[in-house]
């Protein structure tokens, strides 16, 4: 009877010369000998994807070859933040090759906010894990996605400023987002980037192109790199081989079209250290660190004995210094950390390890790490316990309001994403009562434009202790020291009910 199939033996002999050839000389090297080599032939109008978060996994190197470049122009670019005056992505919005960013923060860089407000700049201000997630679903050739982030916000409105006119008029505004409804959640419409390129920062990179990111430097360089057309990567270290164990690969080289040899010293943005608790929370008059000190040391008493927690920037950090003896909570950073540690001492601050305030961090021990894509992932998921946010105000029925004022920009980070989820993840908001002028942050309606509706779970304030519902509102429950509840009321610009077991502050 013959055979279907010829019999494995005629298979072996081809198998082990073509492997043995392939193994003996290589035709894949994806090494390039310098930076302006892997881009000369770059060029836009063009859709580029860039690593980084702060100045941590930044791909400097590959950004000053492209500054090099005056001829590379019109460029879409897509990245958490855009560096600083001078420094990163600062330097290609100054020599005006960056036509449009697509960012998450503003932050501190003054030439970015300057040149959106005056009209140089267009801007699409996007949640940090919607961009993640953005340039994840295109890598996977999946168009457009649902996500809860940013529901009920001007970002799915659509009246998001986009650019400006010299007059300060606004020239174009967001487009409105499609919503949808699954299993009684209201979701937003993201479609998902596509990048032309993509320049990317890694630790060890070999000759094909297989990778390996250090410390907290994944961020958002993973999924970029694994989206754009041409991916372009610098490595701190080029290695042959077979040196990267299969296992340690974070980056296939199926992905990446050229490896160079990443040049100059590696940047902190906020060298921080270890210090006393007191001393995090000094800030203007004795009075301010008062207050601050209150809040920060009843915001710890939310943390509970094993819950997974992610904490904002400002007095959200420092609430940990402050954990109840016996309780243990691991604290998760949206740029890729779950088992972030305090501060280092000086000496051991590390360019790759920073927490979502750019400030240098340690890990605890246990911890892992990932790309920012996964840490979202968690985040919309509901697996975080506890996230503990500043707010600028807060309404009576839970809407949050902590990323814009009128006339200043500084961005969303991750606040939209970390509130998306509030039936699994308890929001707690902590600020002073009052502004610097004496109005009231807890209103009827927030007049600011809301990070999140019907969000936040409890709020913590120098005053007082609410907690929050949805659907009946406020309910005073703790009160500070010497605090009346008349003078609360006084200063407070939303109705509130009072707790028939009303405490003071702890």
């Amino acid at each position: 009877m013959s055979r279907p199939f010829p019999a494995v033996s005629v298979f072996r002999p081809i198998w082990r010369r073509n492997f043995s050839a392939s193994t003996s000389k290589r035709a894949i090297d994806k090494l390039c000998g310098s930076a302006e080599q892997a881009v000369k032939n770059m060029k836009g109008p063009a859709t580029v994807l860039v690593g980084g978060f702060g100045f941590s996994g930044v791909p400097n190197t590959l950004i000053n070859a492209v500054r090099d470049r005056p001829d590379i122009k019109d460029l879409t670019v897509v990245s958490n933040n855009a560096g600083m005056p001078g420094a990163g992505l600062g330097q290609l919005l100054e020599s005006k090759q960056i036509s449009k960013m697509i960012a998450s923060f503003i932050g501190e860089n003054k030439v970015f906010e300057k040149m959106y407000l005056s009209g140089d700049l267009a801007l699409e201000l996007t949640p940090q894990g919607s961009i993640a997630e953005k340039c994840a679903a295109g890598a996977a050739g999946v168009p457009a996605f649902y996500t809860p982030a940013a529901y009920g916000t001007i970002v799915q409105t659509g009246e998001l400023p986009v650019r400006y006119n010299k007059d300060g008029s606004v020239a174009e505004k967001s487009t409105p987002k499609e919503t949808r409804t699954f299993k009684g959640k209201e979701y937003v419409l993201e479609e998902s980037i596509f990048g032309d390129y993509a320049l990317v920062k890694v630790h060890k990179a070999d000759k094909l192109g297989n990778c390996q990111f250090r410390k907290a430097m994944n961020n958002f360089n993973e999924a970029m790199a694994k989206n754009a057309k041409v991916t372009l990567v610098e490595a701190d270290q080029v290695v042959e081989v077979g040196e990267l164990a299969p296992e340690d690969v974070h980056l296939q080289g199926i992905y990446v079209d050229a490896v160079i040899q990443s040049t100059g010293e590696k940047q902190i943005e906020k060298l921080t250290f270890a210090k006393d608790p007191s001393e995090m929370l000094q800030a203007g008059s004795g009075d301010v660190a008062i207050r601050r000190e209150r809040i920060v040391k009843r915001a710890a008493k939310e943390f509970k004995d094993g819950m997974y927690v992610n904490l904002g920037i400002g007095m959200p950090l420092i609430a940990p210094s402050y954990l109840p003896e016996g309780v243990e909570v691991v604290l998760q950073s949206e740029n890729g950390i779950l088992g972030l540690g305090g501060y280092p001492k000086p000496g051991e601050e590390d360019p790759d390890l920073i927490n979502p305030g750019k400030e240098t961090v340690t890990l605890g021990r246990g911890a892992s790490l990932f790309g920012s894509h996964e840490s979202f992932g968690m985040i919309r998921a509901g697996k975080i316990d506890l996230t503990m946010l500043g707010a600028l105000q807060v309404s009576q029925y839970g809407d949050l309001a902590n990323f814009m004022l009128p006339g200043k920009v500084k961005g969303i980070g991750g606040a939209m994403d970390l509130v998306a989820n509030p039936e699994k993840t308890k929001v707690v908001v902590t600020m002073e009562h009052v502004d610097k002028k004496g109005n009231s942050k807890i209103l009827a309606d927030c007049t600011f434009p809301l990070t999140g509706p019907r969000c936040v779970w409890k709020i913590i304030t120098d005053l007082a202790v609410f907690d929050v519902s949805p659907a009946e509102g406020l309910t005073l429950t703790e009160f500070a020291e010497g605090i009346s509840v008349d003078e609360i009321r006084s200063k407070t610009a939303a109705p509130f009910k009072v707790a028939d077991d009303l405490k003071p502050m702890l």
